[in-house]
Formats: C-alpha cells, structure tokens, sequence
C-alpha cells in the first residue's frame, strides 16, 4: 500500500486520545468536471473522487456518550445521543446531522468515540462537508451493522445537509464520495440516480485545483436564491408546457420562447440551466471519442455560462480561467463548486504542468497579493474502510 501519512496521523491522534483499538474509514471529496447546480434541477453532472479525503478513526462505546476529536482544529466535543441540540461550534452540526438523520430512520446505535480530519481542503470546492458526513455514515453502518447499502447512505447524507446543517444542497456531491471509480467520471442522473462511468484518459493530461483562498461568504444564501429563481422559471414554463416537472424537463429554446415572462434574471439563469444539462451529455461524448481538447472547450462554456448567465463566480475565479486561454498546454479550465469563491479546474497537458502552476501563481501574486495554493489531483475509488 502506498504510504498515506494523514491516515497515520488520524490514527495516531485517536490511539493517543482514547488508548484503544479502532476501525479506520477514509471519504474522498469530489471533483466536478462539467455540470454545475444541475443536480438540484434533476439534470446531469459528471463528477469523480479524488485522492483528497476525510478519514474517520472510530470505536463503539457501551453507552450513550459520543466523543468527537477534531485533529486538524485542535477541539473536542461530546454529547449523549439523546440530545441532539446543535452546538455553538459549527464543526460539531456535520456529525449530528448524521445522528439525526439515523433516529429520523429509527436506527439504533451506541455511544462512541472518534477522531477525524483529512487532507481535503475545505471551501475549496471539493466538499469536505459532505465527505465528512458520508465518511461518518458509512463508519457507523459498518460499526453497528446498520445494513444500509450504498446509495442509502449517500441519500441519508444528501438529507442530513438538506435538513439539519440547513443547506439545499442536491445528491451529487455525497453520491460521487460514495460511488467514485478510480480513474472514471460518473455521469449521473440526478433525476433517476441511474449512473454511468465514463473513461478519463489521463495519460496525455492532469487535473489542477487553483485554489483563489477566497471563502464563499455568499454562497449559502445566493445558492438557495438560485433554486428559487429555476424554481420559478419552471412555474413559468409549466403554464405552457405541464410535462415540465423540473429545468430538466426544457430545452433552451422554450426558455428563449418565454424569455419576456420571466424578466432578465430568471430567464438568464434558465437559460444557463437548460445549457449546462445538455453540455454533460455532449461532453460525455467527447470523452467516449477520447477528445480531450473538445471537452475542455465545453469546461470553458460552462465557466462562460457560470460568470455571466448564473452570476455566481466572482473576480478571482474569472482572473485564473482568463489567464489559462492563451496557455497551449491547457485544454479547458472553469470555477467549480457553489461559486462566489473556492477553486478553478484546469485541464493541462503533463508536459506544462510546472509552467502552468509557476506562471498561474505569479500572475495571482502580482494581481490580488495571495499566494495561490495548486493542488494536482487523480480519480479515486469512493468511500472505503481502510485496513493495514
């Protein structure tokens, strides 16, 4: 196996703490390479995990207690799990939200004792949060032998998001932590859940996080705005056309058809919406070809339609997608994630991948005064016990 020193640090840090035996599973965040904010509008994305994970060690106690250590913030927290009250401290909602959503189902666990942190960083867009929680799920069903199979516990997580921590969020980000496939993209449905792995041929090529440093301070409350706004382009859209269910259900030319009704804002965002659902299956396509270079060239649309149409980046994204069009060696590159901060996704032939990070950090020096993190990322498998 090959070495993972945040694992051994995790482990480290609970047998220090608790001074026993334990189980140890590893959630990888994900990455989304075309498709964004379709998952709640019953669209395609096409994501994958990555080698970045959150790792849970973990032991089951014999009453009620839960012990919870978080190794890379240096804090504790304990509860009993008969009192789910959300905490002052914000790290702590993630792991209730699990427990929640385990007694909303009626399933029975004890007391135990944990310590987690990873490698994964967090508001970069790679989803720690909902790594976390499906790292945490997937950990106590294995632990209390809960029986719940895989796409169970990414539904649990998705809902545990939804109705504790309080974010809208839809499936995709749980379902490819869970499902992920080393070296495979996951054209998802989110509609049906049916999935698909597609090749991603990474012999020529390599996928680098920028990472702007920028928080997404406006992310939580502009994304439930986004939901509001599709959700009204497809009220509107009902009215002509009752078999629309979701923006899914539209094409871009019958948001063109009613763009007077909805007014600039909704219809901008349908627009986009309906775009970006048909660019993952175009993309796909592309990939099953082996055409790379056309499928960057759908990563930039996709940026395009996320700066202008859905209004969610913000100047640091635009600045690092600007500065790789007239780099050859990089194929496509777009903000991904929520928006309004986290990382770019750049698609760079192996050949210019230093040129690319030295040039990219230069160039974001000069113009914001930050140094600007490069995370070089591969295809993983998804969430997983981890043994040795």
């Amino acid at each position: 196996m090959n070495p993972n020193p945040t694992a051994d640090r995790i482990r480290d840090a609970f047998t220090k703490k608790y001074q026993q035996t334990h189980r140890l599973f590893r959630s990888p965040g994900r990455i989304n390479l075309i498709g964004e904010h379709t998952d709640y509008n019953n669209g395609f994305v096409l994501p994958a995990s990555v080698d970045k994970a959150v790792y849970f060690a973990i032991a089951p106690r014999e009453d009620n207690l839960v012990q919870l250590e978080a190794v890379d913030l240096g804090e504790t927290y304990e509860f009993q799990l008969d009192d789910l009250t959300r905490p002052e401290q914000q790290w702590p909602v993630y792991q209730l939200s699990v427990l929640d959503q385990l007694q909303k189902q009626g399933l029975k666990i004890k007391g135990f004792q944990a310590s987690f942190g990873g490698d994964l960083p967090v508001g970069a867009g790679m989803s720690s949060s909902a790594a976390l929680e499906c790292c945490l799920l997937f950990a106590l069903n294995e632990l209390f032998g809960l029986g719940l199979d895989r796409l169970e516990i990414v539904k649990m997580a998705q809902r545990a998001e939804n109705e504790y921590v309080g974010m809208k969020c839809g499936i995709m980000d749980q379902f490819a932590s869970v499902f992920g496939k080393e070296q495979s993209v996951i054209q998802l449905d989110c509609r049906s859940l049916e999935y698909e792995y597609f090749p991603f041929p990474m012999e020529k090529y390599l996928l680098i996080l920028c990472d702007t440093k920028v928080k997404h301070s406006l992310a939580d409350s502009e994304y439930n705005l986004r939901r509001q706004e599709c959700e009204r382009g497809v009220e509107i859209l009902q009215a002509h056309y009752p078999e629309v269910k979701s923006l899914r259900d539209a094409t871009p030319a019958m948001v063109a058809e009613h763009k007077d009704e909805m007014g600039p804002t909704v219809y901008k965002r349908c627009k986009f919406m309906t775009e970006e659902i048909q660019r993952v299956q175009t993309a796909c396509e592309l990939l099953l070809k082996g055409d790379l270079a056309g499928f960057g060239e759908k990563m930039y649309d996709t940026h395009q339609g996320l700066q202008h149409g859905y209004e969610v980046s913000c100047p640091e994204l635009d600045f690092l997608v600007d500065q790789t069009r007239s780099l050859g060696d990089v194929a496509g590159a777009r903000m991904m994630g929520g928006g309004f901060g986290g990382c770019t996704i750049n698609l760079v032939r192996r050949g210019g991948v230093e040129n690319f990070e030295k040039l990219m950090k230069k160039a974001y020096q000069e113009k914001f005064d930050v140094e600007l993190p490069c995370y070089r990322v591969s295809i993983t498998d998804g969430t997983s016990e981890m043994t040795a």
